[in-house]
């Protein structure tokens, strides 16, 4: 099945780690992902661009509910996100949180508990994890894990984008838990001024992530064998990402911290091998100060 030019070009500027482990989904799983992703990433896009563009992100809304309505928008990329939801089951109800998230960005919102937090990160990637669940037609006991490995996910860019999102204004950490390591925040200059504090910080958040990425691991077990691959992928190179973070937390405000595109097709390799002889792997994430 031929994927739209859009659609594709989207999608392989947005993610790199996705894209390249996305490509070993079977043919028509893969159109899919590939119409979800690009989706988000337009949405996203609006409010992530400098300066943001508020008036796109609500006019994108608005060509999303005409297109939900039953109306054409013109948008290839709503239009082919709304045929692929309907078709696949996916909750209305999840894809306004997903807005909802996207919405929050515009607002530069501080995240003062944990549970802040996490009502952001369910609709900016937990929601992700079910759309992916309904896509590869994982039964229910699935979602729990699905929603985990969103949030796994998108803890690690938040811990591996802190710089870049100071320069947009934003913190997504829970700002009790920053005054618990006796940090104002987390500009360069600041951090490069109490550094074991920091280190201590990011240590905290990368076990975190690594608690919850464990848990997500679990449904691996629901996912079947020919799906398994991609996921696997995907999530080695987030674990890789801590890792490199965890060996030196300063560098995140030096370079972005991602996996080469000749890394992720190694290790997709090395997944292939593991998922054809059943290898079962024992969950490495967790660092040692």
């Amino acid at each position: 099945m031929i994927i739209d030019k859009t659609i594709f070009q989207i999608f392989r500027q947005g993610s790199r780690t996705y894209f390249y482990s996305s490509l070993f989904f079977p043919t028509k799983i893969r159109r899919k992902v590939f119409i979800l992703y690009a989706f988000v990433r337009m949405a996203d896009n609006f409010v992530d661009q400098i300066p943001q563009d508020k008036e796109g992100f609500y006019q994108f809304i608005e060509r999303f509910e005409k297109s939900w309505d039953g109306e054409k928008s013109g948008d290839i990329v709503i239009d082919s996100f709304v045929i692929l939801a309907k078709n696949n089951g996916f909750e209305k109800i999840w894809i306004d949180s997903f807005l909802k998230s996207m919405e929050m960005d515009l607002t530069h919102k501080i995240y003062y508990t944990l549970d802040d937090t996490l009502e952001y990160i369910y609709g900016s990637a937990e929601v992700i994890g079910l759309f992916m669940a309904k896509i590869l037609g994982l039964s229910e006991k699935s979602y729990e894990h699905a929603r985990y490995l969103g949030r796994a996910m998108q803890y690690i860019n938040f811990i591996r984008d802190i710089h870049e999102d100071n320069k947009l204004n934003r913190f997504y950490f829970p700002r009790d838990e920053l005054e618990n390591f006796n940090l104002e925040n987390l500009n360069r200059d600041y951090v490069f001024n109490h550094k074991n504090s920091f280190q201590n910080f990011i240590y905290k958040q990368l076990d975190r992530y690594c608690g919850w990425q464990e848990w997500a691991e679990i449904g691996y077990n629901f996912i079947p064998r020919r799906f398994l691959i991609p996921i696997k992928t995907a999530s080695e190179m987030y674990k890789w990402t801590g890792r490199k973070i965890h060996e030196d937390p300063f560098m995140i405000y030096h370079l972005k911290v991602k996996p080469m595109v000749s890394q992720i097709l190694v290790n997709t390799v090395v997944n292939i091998i593991d998922v054809m002889v059943k290898k079962d792997q024992k969950f490495q994430c967790k660092h040692s100060k």
